[in-house]
């Protein structure tokens, strides 16, 4: 009888110890990324170093920072760019981003656009999936799909944009941490 009792408390306790665990998120930690801009990266990133980035990243202005899992598969990456635009446009910015997006790729499904404030600033922020398609005829390869979260914000006359991509498959183990860093996001 004493057995019996002591495995049913047991399993009550593991029970609870794995809902404990399971609503506890993702592990995930307070991060500097250039000048006043913190924001938490998932265990388990690392940051790419300057080669890597023009790598995988290659532009004219390279992102102040990207932090990759292990399979270098998902990327957080952090990067600044001058505007003219003012937190005023907000509104207008929405609409501009989201054309822009959707002219980037043969599909975009979004799952969430807004303007939110995270730590006190206000954000532009988009999560989707989005689909690119090689359209060259006898192509037969499927699509590139990718699950992507983006958030914008100005900053004085510079423009800070956060991108946490993954491949679409993936979607669903990575989602509730892109959902959770964004909101770890602080500018000062």
């Amino acid at each position: 009888m004493k057995t019996s009792a002591f495995l049913g408390r047991l399993a009550a306790l593991l029970l609870v110890v794995g809902l404990l665990a399971a609503f506890a998120g993702p592990k995930l930690t307070k991060t500097p990324v250039g000048k006043n801009i913190t924001i938490g990266v998932p265990a388990g990133f690392t940051p790419l170093p300057d080669d890597g980035i023009a790598a995988k990243y290659p532009a004219a202005r390279r992102p102040l920072a990207v932090f990759s899992n292990p399979s270098g598969r998902v990327d957080l990456s952090v990067a600044q760019k001058p505007t003219t635009f003012t937190d005023r446009d907000y509104g207008l910015l929405l609409k501009i981003y989201k054309s822009s997006i959707q002219n980037m790729y043969s599909k975009v499904e979004f799952l969430s656009e807004d303007i939110r404030t995270v730590n006190k600033r206000d954000f532009i922020a988009f999560e989707f999936v989005s689909s690119v398609a090689d359209n060259k005829r006898g192509s037969n390869l499927a699509p590139i799909r990718r699950y992507q979260f983006v958030q914008y914000a100005i900053q004085g006359d510079q423009l800070l944009v956060f991108t946490f991509n993954c491949p679409a498959e993936e979607q669903p183990q990575w989602r509730p941490t892109a959902q959770a860093l964004m909101q770890t996001i602080t500018v000062k």
